[in-house]
């Protein structure tokens, strides 16, 4: 008996978009799909949120043909983090129904636009299932958790936001970009304590509980978070790349720091590379920089400072 095995197919690169509910994902994939397509890329976005509703973008693959949150609470009589469990549950029980949808495009850049609700990433497995099966579909795939910049403004948060990014690193198990969303934003709910590298590059972060027992409320603690501060640091993985979808360069950036971008920038339609390290975008020439957008030009447009270092910002404590 002859067992004959199909054509292998070729790889396909894209991202998976997750990331806390509110965070940016379906913006920043609508971002990031008119980005490309400017740049002459043939770009897919795959919904897997069967929570969405008036995609802003288009859309060429919609798990909510298969599955949909509100016939599940419906059906079912689940509240809505049950439902959504369900659901990639059902996803993952019928992805044959899956494959047959993304077989139909090729050549293509995907951008997958995940469900919001952070047990998907940190303990259940569904999620996780699919990312693997699609790594056997040939699929070379960057994950890219978005967390609102916001955070940062708030010392307690962003230690929660920092075990929560490095608890999906460690579950979901792919290439992993960590960028914090709504640059722009980011002193909307408060001004940051310290240079924004330090939030990017997760320095040393005694510095950052010193600043939370200076709270009442937070003192009692102080012994946990330092724990937790360990544990992160141990690690030693996290680091957040800022984004702002809406500026060009930071989308560069954001790009490139996926691991896929120098290819996508770099090499034209049909395998020719572009000249020098520039790519056609809205009919001109956009210049690729990889190291353009540090974090010192990022805070000089949306962070307000006083010019200080991290150690004396201390001293005034």
């Amino acid at each position: 008996m002859s067992s004959q095995k199909g054509p292998t197919p070729s790889l396909r690169f894209g991202q998976v978009v997750i990331g806390p509910p509110g965070s940016g994902k379906t913006t920043y994939c609508q971002g990031m799909q008119e980005f490309l397509t400017q740049l002459g890329r043939k770009v897919v976005v795959v919904n897997m949120d069967p929570a969405n509703e008036g995609l802003p973008y288009s859309c060429a693959v919609d798990i909510s043909e298969l599955v949909t949150l509100d016939d599940v609470m419906d059906g079912l009589k689940l509240g809505p983090n049950g439902g959504l469990l369900y659901c990639m549950d059902y996803v993952e029980a019928n992805l044959d129904w899956l494959e047959n949808k993304l077989k139909q495009h090729s050549d293509c850049y995907f951008l997958f636009d995940c469900p919001g609700q952070v047990e998907l990433y940190t303990h259940q497995s569904s999620v996780k299932n699919i990312f693997s099966q699609l790594a056997k579909w040939n699929f070379r795939l960057t994950a890219v958790h978005l967390v609102d910049s916001h955070y940062c403004a708030d010392p307690a948060k962003f230690i929660s936001v920092l075990c929560t990014s490095l608890s999906t690193m460690l579950h979901v198990e792919l290439p992993h970009v960590n960028v914090l969303s709504k640059m722009d934003l980011i002193e909307q709910y408060g001004k940051l304590a310290f240079n924004l590298d330090f939030y990017t590059e997760v320095m040393d972060l005694t510095y950052l509980l010193d600043h939370l027992a200076a709270d009442p409320f937070f003192k009692k603690f102080h012994r946990l978070n330092e724990k937790l501060a360990e544990v992160i640091q141990d690690y030693s993985l996290v680091s957040f790349v800022p984004l702002n979808v809406q500026d060009k360069e930071s989308m560069i950036q954001g790009l490139t720091s996926s691991g896929q971008g120098q290819r996508l920038l770099l090499w034209r339609p049909g395998g020719e590379e572009s000249a020098g390290h520039d790519v056609s975008c809205c009919g001109g020439r956009l210049p690729v920089r990889l190291h353009c957008y540090s974090t010192l030009g990022v805070q000089e447009r949306y962070v307000e400072t006083s010019g200080q270092t991290v150690e004396e910002e201390m001293m005034d404590l």
